[in-house]
């Protein structure tokens, strides 16, 4: 990245602001699945579009740098990123990971890679000491996500690194939260870094990608291989859009993370919210640890209510966010995560990680933080009172 640039400058110039032949300020989206080989001996740097396609390399090679590092791959959806990166491990290998993490990961890991004798443990990554317990010999890689989903537990990034590199560990990190524009964990010494790009990197809920980045070159060419060789790569007008949507990256995440502190504020002060998880609270627990690793707290809350009544009771009358899955949208997302992000965890899995019933998560949009504090205080009085234990 150039030195001289801000985050914010560098998502617009870059090595991609214009098209060298043309000059035209987009990037050209090249459909061909197939390219001419202009010499028998030797052929050009494309072949196939599984393989290789310039309109996606041009978003591998963005986020690899905005991430900073060597080398990004894209994806067809984040979890073909996650499960692609996870197929680096072999039969006997063990896992470590977030005890909470988001559904689809507990479900590629539990239903999966079970099947092909890998081997796993959920560890509350917040305490080094029970990370520390839990390496085994067979541990080959460490699994992060910080801030997590849907509790926002932060994880202290350089420590789980460090015991990763003592016991010769990978560590894979899940940044969909954050993206490089708040935290850049390759930095911290992670060695992939991943993302659900449908989330805030594409930003308008119209786009399905995953992406990957690696630190180390060796490793780069071990996930090519693995990308190349079961193909769940990213369309080209797909990774258009996320190139497209990276353009107001920091705007919006910067716009709705304001908003977030708002909200949050807002909920944590109501009678009728029990609990509020925001790494922008001085009282979440993590709170110093994320400041120390990251350069903002990021546009996703989530918060408590009574119960699954309350919660039916408050969707039924907020009238802004759209009820829904997903995150990192223009528009605010207001999801279930017991039905919705985490329906694949079984519900004592759940609720042992305090996934309860009466939690609620919060992608926080583009619209006017007053007008959203209106809708909640608008939608909670409808809410009954508070259950004191």
């Amino acid at each position: 990245m150039e030195k001289s640039f801000s985050f914010q400058t560098h998502l617009l110039h870059n090595k991609w602001k214009m098209d060298e032949e043309t000059g035209a300020v987009s990037v050209p989206i090249q459909h061909a699945s197939t390219f001419h080989q202009f010499d028998f001996d030797t052929f050009g740097k494309y072949d196939y579009s599984r393989c290789g396609n310039p309109t996606r390399e041009a978003l591998e090679d963005t986020i690899a740098e905005l991430e900073g590092g060597v080398r990004g791959f894209a994806f067809s959806s984040g979890m073909a990123a996650i499960s692609t990166a996870f197929l680096l491990l072999s039969k006997g290998d063990h896992v470590l990971i977030t005890e909470d993490v988001y559904g689809g990961t507990y479900r590629v890991v539990t239903d999966v890679l079970s099947r092909f004798g890998i081997e796993y443990t959920f560890v509350d990554m917040t305490n080094l000491h029970e990370v520390a317990c839990n390496i085994r010999p067979n541990t080959k890689v460490i699994y992060l996500e910080t801030p997590s989903n849907p509790l926002l537990k932060i994880t202290d990034i350089r420590g789980v690194v460090k015991l990763a590199k003592a016991h010769g560990c990978l560590t894979f990190l899940d940044n969909t939260f954050s993206t490089p524009a708040l935290q850049r964990p390759l930095e911290l010494g992670v060695d992939v870094v991943l993302h659900s790009a449908t989330k805030f990197l594409a930003g308008h809920s119209d786009v399905v990608a995953g992406l990957a980045v690696v630190r180390d070159e060796q490793l780069g060419k071990k996930l090519y291989q693995l990308q190349n060789a079961f193909g769940a790569v990213l369309g080209v007008q797909d990774a258009w859009l996320v190139l497209r949507g990276l353009k107001t990256l920091h705007v919006r995440l910067h716009y709705a993370s304001q908003s977030a502190m708002k909200i949050a504020q807002f909920l944590k002060n109501h009678p009728k919210v029990e609990e509020v998880y925001y790494p922008g609270l001085s009282n979440h627990q993590g709170h110093a640890i994320h400041r120390n690793q990251a350069d903002g707290f990021g546009a996703v809350l989530s918060f408590r209510l009574a119960d699954e009544d309350a919660v039916r009771t408050f969707v039924q009358h907020v009238k802004i966010p759209v009820f829904a899955v997903s995150l990192g949208a223009v528009e605010s997302i207001l999801s279930y995560p017991a039905k919705m992000s985490h329906a694949a965890m079984p519900k004592k899995e759940r609720e042992k990680r305090g996934i309860t019933d009466g939690l609620l998560r919060l992608s926080v949009g583009l619209e006017a933080a007053e007008d959203l504090i209106a809708d909640f205080e608008h939608a909670l009085s409808y809410v009954g009172e508070k259950h004191f234990a």
